[in-house]
């Protein structure tokens, strides 16, 4: 008898129940986490699109400023629309009119659907709207994201 115990090889079905259910319940606390990781690098992609946006529309103001771009006199001197970031304007005080441009690329809402262009995935309040009641106009005077949603420190993603 216990010449036929040493030969048995294998696992009990308790054993193998014992250990689907540790897996299972491993598992189970792993995938809040990686929501969570998922949604923290959506978020820094958010803050990292926004500074570029901002950072770029404040150096067109300031080319403006310089009266290095031509700018209407009723004009506020932000971009009409985000666009020109990219496309850039004629530097008016060199002779040749080289372009400036103050975006390599638009950066999109990393929470936007992806079929969207990357200028419409953006919220644009201009010069003239106030804070509390943004709305877009006659230039970009700043940009916000379009979802609804609550990032992880409590604050609604359009107040970024």
């Amino acid at each position: 008898m216990i010449r036929n115990a040493a030969t048995r090889r294998g696992f009990t079905l308790i054993e193998l129940v014992t250990t689907v259910a540790i897996v299972a319940i491993l598992a189970s606390s792993a995938l809040p986490l990686a929501r969570i990781a998922a949604q923290r690098t959506k978020e820094q992609d958010l803050r990292v699109a926004l500074r570029e946006l901002r950072g770029a529309i404040d150096r067109y103001k300031q080319a403006a400023d310089d009266h290095l771009i031509e700018k209407k006199s009723d004009a506020s001197g932000y971009p009409p629309d985000l666009d020109v970031l990219v496309s850039g304007v004629e530097n008016i005080k060199q002779p040749d009119k080289p372009k400036i441009y103050f975006l390599r690329r638009l950066p999109r809402d990393p929470l936007a659907p992806e079929d969207v262009k990357p200028a419409d995935t953006w919220n644009k309040r201009s010069y003239d709207s106030p804070p509390e009641d943004p709305r877009e106009g006659k230039d970009v005077f700043d940009v916000f994201s379009k979802s609804d949603g609550v990032g992880l420190n409590g604050v609604p993603y359009r107040q970024w």
